[in-house]
């Protein structure tokens, strides 16, 4: 009787330290979570390290074939949303996100939607479908806000993107004041945006 309670015990124990192996994320090097990000495995690091930097500059086509730069929005808050035609968080976000631009947007504050869905250039006729599926995506979502194609182009610069929907918030100095990883709620987003808003100086 006494060795099969040693042994129950010890098997919920060493249940226990599993348990919590496996819950806590990977690729943590120590110290605390920053509040209100869900990492994705080894992207703690990396992508907290460009809260408090300039917002990685790129320029990315739309979907007219416009070329579209991050720094068209000087002195806008930004909210760089990544998000893919295949991914079923990124639908449940993308109302959130309509209705905050619609909110704020005539307080200074802008959303670009950047498609992280394969994009082959080598083969026009494949180029033009793929662009066709992330057009119908964007309208079937009644997305108002730039959706630019071809966001792998931008490589490792905000990270691998290994959890979508991510976001990044810029203010309006062009400065990453927060970050998302994964979904969340609406409220979260919006706690975000207002942060965008109230740092960096406003546009005259």
């Amino acid at each position: 009787m006494l060795r099969t309670c040693l042994f129950s015990i010890l098997f919920l124990l060493s249940s226990a330290a599993l348990w919590r192996s496996l819950s806590e994320p990977s690729g943590r090097s120590g110290g605390a979570a920053l509040p209100g990000i869900v990492y994705a495995a080894g992207q703690e690091n990396q992508i907290s390290s460009l809260i408090g930097k300039p917002a990685p500059a790129f320029t990315l086509e739309d979907l007219q074939g416009h070329k579209v730069s991050l720094s068209d929005y000087k002195g806008k808050a930004v909210l760089i949303n990544f998000w893919a035609t295949w991914c079923g968080p990124c639908r449940l976000e993308t109302p959130w996100l309509i209705e905050l631009r619609q909110q704020y947007a005539a307080k200074g504050f802008e959303i670009l939607g950047l498609s992280a869905d394969d994009i082959d250039r080598r083969d026009p006729a494949k180029l033009t479908e793929e662009k066709r599926l992330i057009s119908r995506s964007a309208t079937q979502m009644h997305i108002p806000y730039p959706v630019l194609i071809d966001a792998g182009a931008l490589g490792n610069a905000y990270g691998e993107l290994d959890s979508l929907p991510e976001s990044f918030f810029v203010d309006r100095n062009g400065i990453v004041v927060a970050v998302q990883s994964g979904l969340t709620s609406k409220s979260e987003i919006e706690a975000k945006v207002l942060r965008a808003m109230s740092e960096g100086s406003k546009t005259e």
